[in-house]
């Protein structure tokens, strides 16, 4: 978004909220994937405004887009029983604050106002007869065009539009503005179909080829906008991923420096006492008291032990920190030489909380046969987006297996053949694929997983992202056997390939 306007001042929130508000973005996105499989507008309309409405705290809702013709509608109003939609002119609407829209309209800017005090030149006859305790106002932006605004307001409680759920706001736009784009996209592929099939009706057998060659043309665009609207997210994904490792490290860094000058400070303290206690080895009741009260000994003992494990600790977080950097790569958008096995390490402390047992479900075991693996030349954000894809549908097999062993295992391989290739295979027990599917599973959309839980888009932009490196990605799974994933890779990537 490009800016926000607020009624009043605002105070800077703390490292630690940003971080707990960032964190959010596991259940937003799931919330996101929702609408991401709508691309029939009305259901779109429903889906969209409703997932708003319960992520910002308003009662109630409405959404403005613009029609073909670049005329602004108000298409839906939600409030938390139901989703009513429209078709109406903005101008005049007596549903709306027409001179609040209209600002950000023009200045694409997010305006919040509590007790609607605000110096903004939008209080009209709406609002005033309305009196909305908090109202927010943003634009929705797709690569820098206004494709729609959201308007919502609470009548009871002053001060709901936090920042915290602006930023959440603002990544449901990004995924509403591509979701919206999607369902302007396919309706006018439906209706280009509709009228195509009249046509190829009354044409030659010359027209049935062109209409398969428009089919074929349509699908791959099908296929580019699934790698689109993946990018998109994995791009969000991988934004947040760095902001919190750049928000724990700094502290992190503060904590390391310090342990070490404590304890050199404490063992100064300690050989001093120790010295006093050999200088003068009969002190005054007074300090034997205290001595014997505090368990001088054993402190002497415990306080190196504390030291150590707060070092232990900060170092774990430190490499939680690298890991998440490593994952994310946002600085590596250029080929470049990189450790395979750092990047799968990566992913692997990134899932870690899914391997852990809990009361119902055993432990997944990692069982890891690395290969002495030269450094491979490659955009290794994107290598990391399949072992991630890979390895967490492994974990999802598992876990839905109501059969599942007490060890199940997640086997990882990779070695070098032929001298000019690497192979990295990815197995998991307790789940097969069964033959029908197989072939269609590195297709765009398909997906075996209950309705909101997947978009099958993971192991298609795998498969993608593997041969735009000059490589493969392919399955072997039997029944009753384990299924693994096999990704051949040559070791000198050739940029031109992509």
């Amino acid at each position: 978004m490009n800016g926000v306007t607020h009624s009043k001042k605002t105070t800077s929130h703390s490292s630690s909220t940003s971080i707990n508000a960032t964190l959010d973005f596991v259940t937003v996105l799931k919330a996101s994937q929702a609408i991401s499989g709508k691309i029939q507008l009305n259901e779109l309309l429903h889906q969209l405004t409703q997932m708003i409405l319960q992520n910002s705290g308003g009662d109630r809702c409405a959404l403005i887009l613009p029609n073909n013709q670049g005329e602004w509608l108000l298409r839906a109003i939600a409030t938390s029983e139901n989703t009513e939609l429209f078709a109406e002119p903005l101008e005049d609407n007596p549903n709306l604050p027409v001179k609040l829209i209209h600002y950000v309209k023009n200045s694409q800017q997010v305006v919040v106002i509590d007790e609607l005090k605000t110096d903004l030149p939008i209080i009209d006859e709406y609002l005033w007869q309305h009196q909305p305790k908090s109202l927010l106002c943003l634009p929705i932006l797709n690569q820098g065009d206004l494709i729609g605004i959201l308007y919502l307001k609470n009548n009871s409680t002053s001060g709901v539009f936090t920042s915290d759920r602006i930023l959440v706001l603002n990544f449901l736009c990004i995924q509403a503005a591509i979701a919206l784009e999607n369902a302007r996209l396919y309706q006018q592929v439906e209706n280009y179909s509709y009228t195509l099939e009249a046509e190829v009706e009354q044409k030659t057998k010359a027209l049935n080829q062109k209409a398969q060659d428009l089919e074929q043309t349509i699908k791959q665009l099908q296929q580019t906008q699934a790698q689109l609207i993946h990018t998109e997210k994995m791009s969000s994904l991988g934004q947040l991923v760095a902001g919190i490792a750049h928000e724990i490290n700094n502290p992190v860094s503060f904590i390391q420096g310090n342990i070490t000058y404590t304890k050199g400070y404490i063992q100064d303290i300690m050989s001093l006492l120790t010295l006093y206690q050999q200088e003068y080895p009969q002190p005054s009741q007074a300090i034997t008291n205290k001595s014997q009260e505090i368990d001088i000994d054993f402190i002497f003992d415990d306080v190196n032990k504390i030291l150590d494990s707060m070092e232990t600790g900060s170092n774990r977080i430190s490499q939680i920190v690298l890991s998440l950097r490593n994952f994310s790569r946002l600085d590596e958008a250029e080929i470049k030489a990189v450790d395979l096995h750092s990047g799968i390490e990566s992913t692997l402390l990134i899932l870690q909380h899914r391997l852990q047992s809990s009361a119902t479900q055993p432990e997944v075991q990692i069982v890891k046969e690395y290969g002495k693996l030269p450094l491979i030349t490659c955009y290794p954000s994107q290598l990391n987006q399949v072992f991630l894809n890979i390895i967490n549908n492994a974990i999802d097999a598992i876990r839905d297996n109501h059969q599942c062993s007490e060890h199940p295992q997640i086997r990882i391989r990779t070695e070098v053949i032929d001298n000019q290739h690497l192979r990295i295979a990815i197995a998991n027990t307790d789940s097969t694929i069964p033959l029908a599917i197989q072939n269609r599973i590195f297709e765009p959309f398909f997906t075996t997983k209950p309705f909101g839980r997947a978009t099958g888009l993971g192991l298609f932009v795998s498969y993608s992202i593997i041969k735009q490196h000059g490589g493969s990605l392919s399955v072997r799974s039997q029944l009753n056997e384990e299924t693994e994933f096999e990704i051949i890779l040559p070791i000198n990537f050739v940029t031109h390939q992509v």
